[in-house]
């Protein structure tokens, strides 16, 4: 039987620097998912990834 609330959820992370830089590469936001632990890990997740529209690695932010 599944629970009403999951442990883990399934969140969406953004690149910080395709969201305010309007001179970039290409148009578009660059966004992976990934799957994070709400007991242990409260706050917003960030992460370096690597970002296509910017052609290099950068933080990635949690969103809703």
């Amino acid at each position: 039987m599944a629970k009403g609330k999951d442990v883990r959820i399934i969140i969406t992370l953004e690149c910080t620097e395709c969201r305010t830089n309007p001179d970039k590469r290409s148009p578009g936001v660059s966004r992976y998912t990934t799957k994070k632990n709400r007991r242990n890990t409260t706050a917003r997740l960030e992460l370096k990834k690597f970002c296509p529209n910017c052609n290099r690695h950068t933080v990635h932010k949690e969103i809703k």
